[in-house]
């Protein structure tokens, strides 16, 4: 972890956004004190496994049946 002042990244902000895309968390320091922190964006390209869920609900024979015509007129009305 990198601690940097407002002024050092001001003065070369594609500098320090390099280091975070390299992997780098930077918190940028005012006074002394963290006011924030860059770091990169986790990848979130892991795919859910298939079945996550299997087992803990089931589907109704209905499910696609076509809705009684009170509910229909309900989602119609203006």
């Amino acid at each position: 972890m990198l601690n940097v002042t407002v002024d050092e990244i001001q003065r070369d902000p594609l500098k320090y956004l390099r280091q975070v895309e390299a992997g780098e968390t930077i918190v940028i320091v005012s006074s002394d004190k963290p006011i924030a922190e860059l770091r990169p964006i986790a990848s979130s390209k892991q795919l859910r496994p298939y079945g996550l869920c299997a087992g803990e609900f089931t589907v109704p024979d209905d499910f696609d049946a076509p809705l009684p015509e009170d509910i229909l007129n309900a989602f119609e009305a203006k």
